[in-house]
């Protein structure tokens, strides 16, 4: 029972060594030697890219902030005037009621 690996704390080395592809080499899965293409095209990069992403300052936090409050008022301006185009048409229902309920009368 002590020789089990499953009892021993020491670490299980892996079973099967990593393949490593040098750059030079085409692997499995390149781009070129798929048939058919996929529909919506290859891009003609390859290798590593880089993805720059800065912090934001004060000025940049003004600016989104800005954009922001901008978005919101003419959010708040469309739901305005969405409702004051209900106001004549409530009104032109209630005066239209009123009409047909004096017109039963008679």
């Amino acid at each position: 029972m002590a020789d089990d690996p499953k009892n021993s704390n020491e670490p299980e080395l892996p079973r099967v060594e990593p393949e490593i592809i040098p750059p030079n080499r085409r692997g499995p899965y390149d781009r070129e030697e798929r048939w058919p293409p996929p529909p919506y095209g290859f891009t003609q990069m390859r290798g590593t890219h880089r993805v720059f992403v800065g912090r934001v300052g004060p000025f940049g936090f003004a600016l989104i902030m800005l954009i922001a409050g901008l978005l919101a008022a003419v959010l708040l301006l469309i739901l305005i005037g969405a409702a004051l185009i209900w106001i004549p048409v409530v009104a032109a229902l209630v005066i239209i009621a009123a009409i047909s309920g004096l017109l039963r009368r008679l």
